[in-house]
């Protein structure tokens, strides 16, 4: 965002060496000027589609960070090309640097979005609008800003907050991080005036899949759960149960796309995606996850360009118990092609029929009710220890998996059934690396992830053909329990600093 200010007002020079003053002058026809734009409900609600537009970009390669970087997935490997070793794929083998592409573009596509959304509020204040609506506009919008915040300061630790637009281009070189406690403090405020802004619901049908009250709140309390503000974290949980969600009777609907099923009873945020069209919002989440050589098997489209990215582990795979409906919904272990059975696992829940090649209806889910009850019981089991009331909401869920109840186990043995009951529920919904990070200190991850390197590297879930491991794959230090800051970055303001071991 910084450098390309600047490198708009280096242009803009230069024109101004070149041209009159009076070309410099004359109005693009085809575009609407900032100072003329944001003065009605509709213009209002235009950005704020675009604030949406960029969360759900924000979305579409969010595995990357929040299953590649776990036990959760590996990577169906291609020995013939090579081209993602120094981007993507340095996430699920332990090796990113602060020149990763996929580090700068997160960096620059979150504060590209919170730009976007600094901005329309600071118009919002200013349109000419009804009361009712400007206050939706703005819950959301404080929402989606927490969202972002919420995400960020998990991706980096300290980062820099901005809630404002800038007057002149150098108040950006002025930008220094802030410590996690501010960043938390600041989605905590955002959150609580969503919750007085945002509807429960919303009267148009057309609105269905925007932040509600629901969200927010579910939001906030998982804001509260990971800094062990253990007694505000139930009490505002227990708001989201009084606002009419529900579990799914099957697990299988929450990912299902059609008209009757999407955006159910159980979800309380989604990321929209519609596709079967030419708008342009579709999802291929089908298609990045499906085994590489797959052609048609699992897609039902031989042209399509399937990916082999974000594949269940052995280890994820031989986590279910017996009868867990969940495993056949959430992941497939092999495919069957001309015949010949490959034993190369995909993730399935978001593969449904869909009628353009690469373009699928399926959502991302973001927030669930499911989510809200298993923070409920951990909440509860660290505050005060494991009670018949936590232990319900864990076997609800357990319930519609087709499996049995738990009984009722010490405080330490609950902590880590609820941790692996929300791996396997929340599976490739990109909660695994927030979850391990939230329940182990860092020299605890990198031990725990350096166990699961071991027996990776000791026998891949997939085959790597010729392509053999380097001494540095699966070798996990305590430094990455944060992302590096871009290099770029740091080049642009020499204030800003870098996470230690970078």
């Amino acid at each position: 965002m910084k450098n390309i200010t600047a490198i708009g007002i280096m242009i803009i020079g230069l024109l101004q060496s070149s041209c009159s003053e009076d070309f410099l002058n004359q109005s693009d026809p085809t575009k609407v000027g900032v100072n003329l734009f944001y003065k009605n409900e509709a213009q209002v609600k235009q950005a704020l589609n675009g604030v949406y537009g960029a969360v759900q970009s924000l979305n579409n390669n969010a595995y990357i960070f929040g299953e590649f970087q776990t036990d959760n997935t590996t990577v169906d490997l291609n020995p013939s090309d090579r081209g993602g070793a120094g981007g993507w794929e340095a996430f699920e083998f332990s090796t990113v640097n602060s020149g990763n592409g996929e580090i700068a573009n997160l960096w620059n596509g979150y504060y590209a979005a919170l730009y976007n959304t600094n901005l329309t509020l600071e118009k919002l204040a200013e349109a000419t609008i009804d009361e009712a609506p400007k206050k939706e506009v703005e819950g959301q919008l404080k929402f989606l800003r927490a969202y972002m915040f919420f995400n960020l300061v998990q991706y980096f630790g300290d980062i820099v907050i901005v809630t404002s637009t800038f007057d002149t281009p150098d108040e950006a070189f002025e930008l220094v991080r802030s410590p996690q406690t501010e960043v938390w403090a600041q989605i905590e405020k955002d959150l609580k005036e969503a919750v007085a802004l945002l509807p429960a619901k919303y009267a148009n049908a057309a609105d269905k899949g925007r932040a509600t009250k629901g969200a927010a709140l579910s939001l906030l309390g998982k804001s509260y759960l990971i800094n062990k503000k253990y007694a505000e974290a139930i009490a505002t949980l227990k708001e989201v149960t009084t606002l009419g969600y529900a579990l799914n009777a099957n697990y299988a609907n929450n990912f299902d796309p059609s008209a009757a099923k999407k955006n159910g009873p159980e979800s309380i945020f989604e990321i929209q995606y519609q596709g079967d069209n030419d708008l342009g919002e579709w999802s291929n989440f089908e298609y990045v996850f499906a085994p590489r050589v797959s052609k048609g098997a699992v897609t039902g489209y031989a042209a399509g360009a399937n990916g082999g990215r974000n594949a269940p582990t052995n280890d994820i795979m031989a986590a279910y118990e017996k009868g867990d409906l969940r495993k056949d919904i959430s992941l497939k272990p092999d495919f069957t092609l001309d015949g010949k059975l490959y034993p190369v696992p995909y993730v399935s829940k978001y593969n449904y029929p869909h009628t353009i090649v690469n373009r699928t209806n399926t959502n991302w889910p973001i927030l669930r009710y499911a989510d809200v009850l298993l923070m409920l019981a951990e909440a509860t089991n660290e505050q005060t220890g494991p009670t018949a009331e936590a232990l319900d909401y864990v076997n609800q869920i357990r319930k519609r998996a087709g499996l049995a109840n738990l009984t009722l186990p010490g405080k330490a043995e609950f902590r880590t059934a609820i941790l692996k009951e929300r791996r396997l529920e929340l599976a490739f919904e990109n909660h695994r690396w927030f979850d391990l990070k939230r329940t182990k200190t860092p020299a605890e991850w990198a031990a725990f992830m350096n166990a699961h390197g071991l027996a990776e590297r000791a026998k891949p879930t997939i085959d790597r053909g010729a392509v053999p491991f380097n001494s540095t794959d699966y070798v996990y230090t305590e430094n990455e329990y944060f992302l590096p800051i871009p290099a770029p970055q740091i080049l642009i303001n020499a204030k800003l600093t870098q996470n230690p071991g970078y």
